[in-house]
């Protein structure tokens, strides 16, 4: 890769989470006009980027919670409403990108001006709607945040005890592992970030291709697993997948980059092909990665991999980097999010001016620890945060968003747009609700009971 490249690739990792939340730098730091948008290739590698996380790694976990044959299915049907969800997003966004005659928008601003152009009854709640839509994506992102002090500590300690006797607790490792992560309290510019991401992206491919190669030399028959599961788990299910699917947060600013707007939305168009690819490329490893290790699956594939083999304690390793350059990204969000609503006394007050912004880092941090260590499963903080914060922004907001801006005479032929939005709000709403109740029933659970089988997750 060039050094041209790598610099445009910064610059579009940087505008893309500016575009989101609205994050506003010094003037020398802001893009200019002359920025260059991305080609629909480039747009499709900033998708893929987006949608590929470390949820991928839970989806054979996820998978065992519905079942081999209805977890799959389910996967894929899940995937399409995701990629259908994602297109009422970027609908509706441009029609009111049309309306008021601006470029572009973020999430939290289109959903207040969906309700401002909505039925009279629902217009005073729009500056409501956008801060619960701000709510979620903290929400979201502290959440993820917490993810990556469970998953790093996990896989560390998982490699230091097969070298060490006698190790220290998972809690001492989240500490330790905190308390590095503790310099991106620091960092305050996207750009610094930015640099890494490209090594991350690279670890990330080859860390999939081991994986898989070492699924497909261990494949289980397929009757040996069960073609569905007990009802009660499906909310697991629901949670991890959608954590997996969490590319909705990015879908505006990447579309908002794009050279060929128009392309975006063809049935054959950019995003529906970034999102075949992901769909299925996570279909895969969650149904070959429970066909390999079945019902003794963890939260994290990579913790089944095999201990005595250098390989697989490298990818367990290189993992854990990617999670680590990532952080600093994910602990970027929450911040630039909160700090609009906090009233920071500025008046006769420079230790708030000068040193706000880090004490709000810093409470941020901690409290994303103790939600790590109060959690004791990978997979219950991965379904608790996926019910909750991206279940809501995947399959709640679009449809509403989408029938608030076509209301009153452009919802079709026997107002059938209504009638559909109406199905997947309700299963969204569904899927959030007893997502987060089982999620937090099976935490509690685990911390009554810590030898409980849901907590080996």
């Amino acid at each position: 890769m060039s050094a041209t490249s790598s610099v445009h690739q910064e610059d579009k990792n940087e505008l893309e989470l500016r575009g989101l939340f609205d994050i506003q730098d010094s003037p020398e730091q802001c893009p200019t006009e002359e920025e260059k948008l991305n080609s629909n290739t480039e747009t499709l590698m900033n998708y893929l980027k987006s949608n590929v996380g470390s949820g991928i790694l839970g989806m054979p976990y996820a998978i065992s919670n519905a079942g081999i044959l209805v977890g799959t299915l389910a996967a894929m049907a899940l995937g399409m409403l995701t990629t259908h969800c994602m297109h009422l997003l970027v609908g509706a966004a441009q029609i009111i990108c049309d309306r008021r005659r601006i470029s572009e928008v973020n999430y939290a601003n289109a959903v207040e001006m969906s309700f401002q152009d909505g039925p009279e009854p629902l217009r005073r709640f729009s500056k409501a709607s956008r801060i619960l839509v701000d709510i979620l994506i903290m929400i979201a992102q502290v959440g993820m945040c917490s993810v990556y002090l469970v998953f790093i500590p996990d896989h560390i300690k998982q490699v230091i005890d097969i070298f060490v006797e006698d190790n220290i607790s998972l809690k001492w490792y989240q500490v330790i592992v905190a308390g590095i992560l503790g310099i991106y309290i620091f960092v305050k510019h996207l750009r610094t970030l930015a640099y890494f991401s490209v090594v991350g992206n690279i670890f990330t491919v080859v860390c999939v291709v081991i994986i898989l190669q070492y699924t497909f030399r261990n494949l289980k028959p397929v009757a040996s697993l069960p073609l569905s599961a007990d009802v009660s788990k499906l909310p697991i299910f629901f949670g991890m997948s959608l954590y997996a699917y969490e590319g909705i947060n990015t879908v505006l600013p990447i579309r908002n980059k794009m050279k060929n707007k128009e392309d975006l939305l063809l049935w054959n168009g950019v995003m529906t092909l970034s999102m075949t690819i992901s769909v299925c490329t996570f279909t895969a490893i969650g149904f070959y990665g429970y066909l390999c290790f079945g019902d003794n699956v963890k939260g994290s594939i990579l913790l089944n991999l095999p201990t005595n083999d250098w390989l697989y304690l490298s990818v367990k390793l290189l993992y854990c980097v990617v999670i680590f350059i990532t952080y600093g990204l994910e602990f970027y969000v929450p911040v630039h999010v909160l700090l609009p609503y906090i009233p920071f006394p500025t008046k006769n007050n420079t230790f708030c001016v000068k040193h706000g912004e880090t004490i709000l880092r810093i409470l941020l941090h901690l409290l994303s620890l103790a939600i790590a260590m109060l959690i004791p499963s990978l997979g219950l903080v991965v379904s608790l945060f996926g019910a909750l914060g991206s279940g809501a922004l995947t399959l709640v907001f679009p449809p509403i968003m989408q029938t608030l801006t076509l209301w009153p005479d452009r919802l079709g032929a026997c107002k059938w747009h209504l009638i559909k939005n109406m199905f997947i709000f309700i299963l969204g709403i569904t899927g959030c609700i007893t997502g987060t109740y089982v999620a937090l029933t099976n935490i509690i659970h685990c911390g009554l009971n810590p030898k409980a089988e849901v907590c080996s997750a």
